[in-house]
């Protein structure tokens, strides 16, 4: 656990360092946020804010964690007695981990970067770019990449590392799923994926939620002796904590799906990887209950013919529409994370 600390803390420094130079540069560059016209009057003065932070987290992590391979190769063909065991400094498997979370990231990036290009358009052509929403790829068409890039994922899960159990509490063995494995896997990544990306709506919440998911998961990880992936989870840790620097109310960076899109679905992999992806709903609940809300007002508006449920979907919109402001319901929802994170843990423990 020393390691995977040190290497978290460090990985905070060296992302922190280049927050303010991207932040001038994406704002030099007019790479801002549309704000939703029918959200809440007070995210208006967020309109411009600089967005695909996700740049931010995801260069930090891909840097170290590489770096961290080739010392490791380095030492074993150098000097192989200095190390020992298997995995030695950080094991290839993390490669899955670390492709989902480019994969990811370059896909929520040019949908950004569409979006960007859709406004610019919009304000060549004598248009408000406040009343066309975000244009970025077709929804189809990036769920499909989505799911294309977690069938990959799935497939080398269990084929190349040989995972298709899942963990259930009191039960000492993981239930192999064999062929069943795969599809779980693909919903559980690209799932996860547009949850956290659903719950990027307010200052710090999703950079919050996701820190302290992967803590237990690094936890989860640790316990089950597979110090390699502990390691990530807290290089994922450093950098995130790096980007909330930035990003605590009132932001001066945005996640963006490069970021949110990344995240989700790299945590999905991880879960995958401890075989505790049961409890991921647990750990992940403010993720799983913005995502029901979605999909809760959806449904019920069809149905009804116009009928609510809430004020406002993702859920952190409601609260702040019943009266609390943002900084409370981030820090509520944060709580709430806490709370799940710590029953998670207690559950993988069983």
């Amino acid at each position: 656990m020393a390691p995977s600390l040190a290497v978290g803390s460090l990985t905070f420094l060296f992302a922190i360092l280049w927050g303010g130079p991207l932040i001038k540069y994406l704002r030099g560059h007019g790479i801002g946020e549309q704000i939703r016209i029918d959200g809440p009057r007070s995210h208006k003065v967020k309109t411009g804010t600089p967005t695909m932070g996700g740049i931010m987290i995801i260069g930090p992590i891909i840097t170290i964690t590489l770096s961290l391979l080739l010392v490791d190769r380095a030492l074993l063909s150098l000097a192989p007695e200095l190390l020992s065991g298997v995995e030695k400094l950080i094991g290839l498997s993390i490669l899955l981990p670390l492709g989902t979370l480019v994969a990811y990231g370059v896909l929520g990036g040019l949908d950004d970067m569409r979006a960007i290009v859709s406004r610019r358009e919009a304000i060549a052509t004598g248009q408000d770019p406040s009343k066309i929403g975000k244009k970025g790829f077709i929804a189809r068409l990036k769920f499909v990449w989505q799911v294309i890039i977690a069938t990959i994922a799935a497939l080398a899960l269990h084929s190349l590392l040989g995972l298709r159990g899942v963990g259930i509490p009191t039960i000492p063995r993981f239930i192999d799923l064999g062929f069943w494995y795969i599809p779980a896997a693909i919903f559980i990544i690209v799932g996860f994926s547009n949850a956290i990306n659903l719950t990027d709506g307010l200052d710090g919440l999703a950079g919050g939620t996701s820190a302290i998911a992967f803590v237990a998961y690094g936890i989860i990880a640790y316990l089950q002796g597979q110090a390699y992936l502990a390691l990530f989870c807290f290089i994922v840790v450093g950098a995130v904590l790096a980007f909330l620097w930035f990003n605590a109310y009132p932001a001066q960076l945005f996640m963006g799906d490069a970021g949110s899109l990344a995240l989700g679905a790299t945590l999905g992999v991880v879960a995958l990887m401890t075989g505790q992806w049961l409890l991921l709903p647990i750990v992940g609940i403010v993720f799983v209950a913005e995502t029901m809300s979605v999909i809760m007002q959806v449904s019920y508006f069809k149905l009804t013919k116009g009928r609510r449920i809430f004020k406002m979907s993702p859920l952190h919109h409601h609260f702040e529409l019943l009266g609390w402001s943002e900084v409370q319901v981030v820090q509520r929802f944060w709580l709430v994370a806490m709370l799940a994170a710590m029953l998670g843990i207690a559950l993988a423990l069983i």
